[in-house]
């Protein structure tokens, strides 16, 4: 599954000094970001510079992580041994000396003392290790690769070829260049993600999770296949708070798996359902996954033109995946959950009505009021805890709340060294020249054809991405590729959104696909069948991509009938296309019957090819109705299941 250490062997459970001591960095890392992320900076009486409020919130974090974590998963868990007080005092060291000399060490970046290529070398040491002891070698041993590719790349021959650098000018320069360490990666995670993820843990503090379940429930779990609906649903709501899919998966899978099992999906299917559902969170605006962060910062434009642009793609990839779901369901005649098991709906937004007020303050704020993402987050943050207290029901206690600013921080250990190791990698990159090199040999290697670069971009998306977090996929791909598709003429939104999506899609693609083991590990599936299933379910958001791509008024880039007539074809598209993969509609499809809807779907997609796209779409069009309506008058009362609430709950 992967080379990092389980959650449960990982972290340490410490008593006494120690624990207090990890509890306050942590408290610390999550007050310091949120007060950042609010921009109080902008109100005091003196400046200071970006980089040395990183450099403290960096020597919180690896002081936290050397303090908490274990360098081994055999070692014992109560106590931290004195190698890891040495490592977290020189966390704070290599962060604190940024913090207080920076405002000097801007002036004087050229300049080679002993002591930053010193402090340099420690600081890439310390943020490897932490990496690999939350994360593991995988990473490690990427971001190693190209370190020494700085080194000695004046040993490899032709394209790869660059004069290299010494040791002490590649410490210094990943240390303290803004190409390096303090990076756009760790200052969106710094100043913008902290904020979402500590929205997160406050609506899990009033209860907002089971309420995003319950509107679930309400709304699908009557019908028909109803509890994969739910999941489908469900995962989508958490999608907005979370935007991890394994994240997504640990929390939602344990309530919706056994549900679809229950009703009679089969165990590797229900795990499929649960992983695309999950992993779409990752698209799912308002609150999308950290890459989303890093493309608004990459590309210099506000957040919420980024989640606006990603809205109807991953409605999209929802509709397709709903509508299989439902075809399945049909096909095996599952009914839905028994009335007396699923929620009232005037009960649940009674009690619930409070949580729909952070998440308007939310989209007004991010998409209206255009304020900066960290800030939104942090109203949407107020907000829940502010309408948590309407309700006795909602009410946090204060233990709740501590838990949820502890939790934001234990959160934040993973994203900060993946993040903090990111920003060695586009170092090591820029200083190696390797970025106008790659982009450059991609352009002539497609030989100036976009789609053969966009698919020559996919597959190493999602190869680098087996084992890999969507954040590291995305960040090498944006530096190394992203140049070379706007070269040719795709636009910066629509090349940064493919590169996410496809670096997410190495979530549910086999071999290597975290989701889906998650979801198979909870099932109890077979992880290939599971996998498989998995890539037919999401199969929509391996077409998509390429659409945008060449047709942005599916991102609402266009006058308002272009986005509507791409909205609605592309809508039809993805049902018919749903179909065809499933191979059923009112009863089971041969495989011409299926090619005709498979291939209707495909023509419906939008592209930007004027009358040809018109005659596709009315050529799709045509030959979709054809099948469903031969369909409708073709089924029989045998041919479609009853889809009616069981009485029993089985």
């Amino acid at each position: 599954m992967t080379d990092a250490l389980s959650t449960a062997t990982k972290f340490r459970s410490l008593s006494g000094a120690s624990k207090a001591t990890l509890r306050v960095l942590i408290f610390s890392l999550t007050i310091l970001g949120s007060l950042w992320a609010m921009e109080i900076h902008h109100s005091l009486s003196w400046a200071f510079f970006k980089e040395q409020y990183l450099g403290l919130f960096l020597a919180l974090a690896l002081g936290s992580i050397f303090i908490g974590t274990k360098a081994r998963a055999r070692e014992p868990g109560d106590r931290v041994p004195w190698y890891d007080w040495l490592l977290a005092a020189a966390g704070f060291l290599v962060g604190g000396y940024v913090t207080i000399m920076y405002p000097t060490i801007a002036y004087r970046l050229g300049i080679l003392s002993p002591d930053r290529w010193i402090l340099g070398g420690l600081a890439i040491f310390l943020v490897l290790e932490a990496t690999r002891r939350l994360v593991g070698w995988s990473l490690v041993s990427l971001a190693l690769v190209f370190i020494l590719y700085a080194r000695f790349a004046y040993l490899l021959p032709g394209l790869f070829y660059a004069k290299g650098s010494s040791w002490e000018r590649i410490a210094s320069y990943l240390y303290l260049d803004a190409s390096g360490l303090f990076g756009f990666p760790l200052s969106v995670t710094a100043s913008m993600v902290v904020a979402f993820i500590f929205f997160g843990q406050a609506l899990y503090a009033v209860g907002g999770d089971k309420f995003l379940t319950d509107v679930a429930l309400c709304a699908m779990g009557r019908y028909r296949g109803g509890p994969a609906k739910v999941s489908v649903v469900s995962s989508s709501l958490f999608g907005t708070i979370s935007g991890s899919a394994v994240a997504n998966v640990v929390i939602d899978g344990p309530i919706t798996i056994p549900m679809m099992r229950r009703t009679g999906y089969p165990a590797h299917m229900a795990a499929a359902i649960e992983a695309v559902a999950s992993t779409g969170g990752q698209v799912m605006p308002p609150v999308m996954g950290v890459a989303a962060f890093l493309i608004a910062e990459f590309l210099a434009i506000p957040y919420g033109e980024v989640a606006l642009a990603a809205a109807i793609p991953a409605c999209l990839y929802y509709i397709a995946l709903f509508t299989q779901v439902d075809l399945e369901a049909a096909r095996r005649g599952l009914s839905g959950l028994p009335v007396d098991q699923l929620p009232k709906l005037r009960r649940v937004m009674r009690r619930g009505w409070v949580f729909l007020v952070p998440l308007l303050v939310l989209i007004y704020t991010l998409m209206i009021d255009n304020w900066g993402a960290g800030k939104a987050g942090m109203a949407a943050v107020i907000s829940t805890f502010l309408v948590g207290l309407l309700q006795k029901e909602t009410r946090p206690t204060f233990g709740g709340f501590l838990s949820s600013i502890e939790e934001t921080g234990r959160t934040m250990l993973d994203l900060v060294a993946i993040t903090a190791l990111a920003g060695f990698v586009i170092g090591a990159l820029q200083l190696s020249g390797l970025t106008f090199k790659l982009s450059l040999m991609l352009v002539t290697v497609a030989g100036g054809n976009a789609l053969l670069l966009l698919a020559l971009t996919a597959i190493v998306c999602i190869i680098l991405g087996m084992g890999m977090p969507t954040t590291i996929v995305y960040v090498m791909l944006a530096v190394l590729v992203g140049p070379a598709l706007t070269q040719l003429g795709i636009m910066p939104l629509a090349a940064h959104l493919f590169i996410f999506y496809f670096g997410m899609m190495s979530m549910i693609t086999p071999p290597v696909c975290m989701a889906t083991y998650a979801a198979a590990a909870i099932a109890r599936s077979d992880f290939w069948s599971t996998g498989w299933m998995g890539m037919r379910l999401g199969i929509v958001a391996y077409v998509v991509p390429f659409v945008f791509a060449f047709h942005p008024a599916l991102l609402f880039k266009g006058t308002i009938d272009e986005i509507i007539m791409a909205a609605l074809t592309a809508l039809a598209g993805v049902i018919f296309l749903g179909v065809g993969v499933s191979s059923y509609l009112f009863r089971p499809l041969g495989w011409v019957k299926c090619t005709m809807m498979s291939l209707a779907g495909l023509l419906l997609i939008p592209s930007p090819s004027g009358l040809y796209w018109l005659a596709a779409n009315v050529i799709g069009l045509a030959l979709g109705l054809l099948v469903v309506v031969g369909e409708w008058k073709g089924r029989s009362v045998r041919d479609v299941p009853l889809a009616q609430p069981n009485s029993s709950g089985l």
